[in-house]
């Protein structure tokens, strides 16, 4: 697993935090001293030292969450956006529908996201640190019968690319973590991906100094999958 940061009173908001992925992420970064603002539209699993509901899909309702975070802890020094889904179709079956979900949950919530986290750092003069979440299908090679999702995660690496290279001066770094199958412990014993606690630790370490080092870029977690 990644060295942790030392992140001791960084304010740091997640998102997806009561998801699998976003807990040990929330439990990382505590871990390594900071302050949690977790978000979720169902919060009740998530912990952290404030915890707020938010459709990350509405730009009204990130917006007041991250007003919230302000008043009560200060500007977000970095964001770790854990939402995304995942659903396979075969492309000629695929809806207009289900393409649109996938994109609004994996991409569109990425921009709404990071859009309002830049806007406050930028405004307050805080340099930060912004993580999302590809895939492998997103940053090598698109699936068969994952068109949306291919399409989707493919676009977190391009918004990665251009939000890093318009705020560099800025000192607000972007970067993706792009992991295979993440292994939560509950699959069958030859099951190959990486596991949970590694891609969490990859997100916390780039809430430190290694986001700057490698803004702009895709860190891969392939794991046993390579």
């Amino acid at each position: 697993m990644p060295v942790a940061p030392d992140l001791t009173d960084r304010v740091v908001v997640v998102t997806g935090a009561a998801g699998r992925l976003g807990r040990v992420v929330v439990d990382q970064l505590e871990d390594a001293g900071a302050r949690v603002a977790s978000l979720d539209q169902d919060p009740s699993g998530a912990a952290g030292a404030l915890v707020l509901k938010a459709d990350v899909t509405d730009e009204h309702s990130v917006a007041e969450a991250f007003g919230t975070v302000a008043e009560r802890m200060g500007t977000p020094d970095a964001v770790v956006h854990t939402v995304g889904m995942w659903d396979g179709r075969p492309f000629a079956e695929t809806t207009l529908a289900e393409w649109r979900a996938v994109l609004d949950v994996n991409l569109t919530s990425v921009f709404i996201v990071f859009r309002e986290a830049v806007r406050r750092m930028a405004a307050a003069g805080v340099p930060g640190h912004l993580v999302g979440v590809a895939s492998g299908q997103g940053v090598d090679r698109g699936a068969p019968e994952q068109a949306a999702y291919s399409a989707s995660k493919a676009g977190v690496l391009r918004l990665v690319e251009s939000v890093a290279a318009e705020h560099r001066d800025a000192e607000i770094t972007a970067t993706a973590v792009a992991p295979s199958l993440i292994l939560f412990g509950d699959e069958p014993e030859d099951a190959r991906g990486v596991d949970v606690a590694e891609v969490a630790g990859l997100c916390v370490t780039l809430c430190g100094t290694a986001g700057t080092i490698h803004n702009g870029s895709v860190m891969r977690a392939y794991g046993s999958m390579r």
